[in-house]
């Protein structure tokens, strides 16, 4: 199995689906239970930055990835979301689609459904910070870890969404992985790569 990197991090524990030019990893620190992120597997900045292939293939799997984290969830719909540049509020430089699984009723967001973006937006924003301050075991080795100054003990995650969340431990990142595996194994038709 080949590592994964999400810009500089590796996130290849964090996996639970691959294609040759895509794979979907579970989020350090969901907006709502189920928000995922689909990513090129090449590490691109901008979808600009794509080929036709790679762009076709990223949007294939976030339609199918979106279509079983939604049954999974028990969920009514998506917000699918996708910062492209650092002006429209990306922060990691590699190209990611945010997929939130939705529900009309107890939705966090149900009151006023547009709330989801600012709530999106100070997550992004939030992101380096989250990233320079996890575990050393998020990176793709303990030099880039002492480079961007990880500290060794993260908080664990309360997925209730509230702003005082903090980020989830790797361990707790990978449990989510191995069970969202099972629901793209069950058909094999669509896991290209087992992982």
């Amino acid at each position: 199995m080949s590592s994964l990197l999400f810009s500089t991090i590796e996130v290849t524990r964090q996996a639970f689906y691959r294609t040759p030019l895509t794979c979907a990893i579970v989020n350090l620190k969901p907006i709502v239970p189920g928000h995922v992120l689909v990513i090129p597997r090449r590490v691109v900045p901008r979808l600009r930055d794509l080929d036709a292939t790679e762009l076709a293939a990223l949007m294939s799997s976030v339609q199918h990835v979106g279509t079983v984290i939604e049954r999974v969830y028990g969920a009514d719909g998506l917000t699918v979301a996708c910062q492209d540049g650092k002006a429209a509020g990306q922060t990691v430089p590699h190209v990611h689609f945010h997929l939130l699984p939705r529900k009309a009723h107890g939705d966090r967001f149900a009151a006023s459904n547009d709330e989801v973006y600012p709530a999106l937006e100070r997550a992004e924003n939030e992101l380096p910070e989250i990233l320079a301050s996890v575990t050393p075991q998020h990176t793709l080795n303990s030099q880039l870890a002492e480079k961007h100054g990880v500290v060794e003990n993260a908080e664990p995650l309360r997925v209730d969404a509230d702003e005082d969340r903090k980020p989830r431990t790797l361990e707790e990142m990978v449990q989510e992985a191995e069970w969202l595996k099972t629901f793209f194994e069950e058909g094999g038709d669509s896991v290209i790569e087992l992982i």
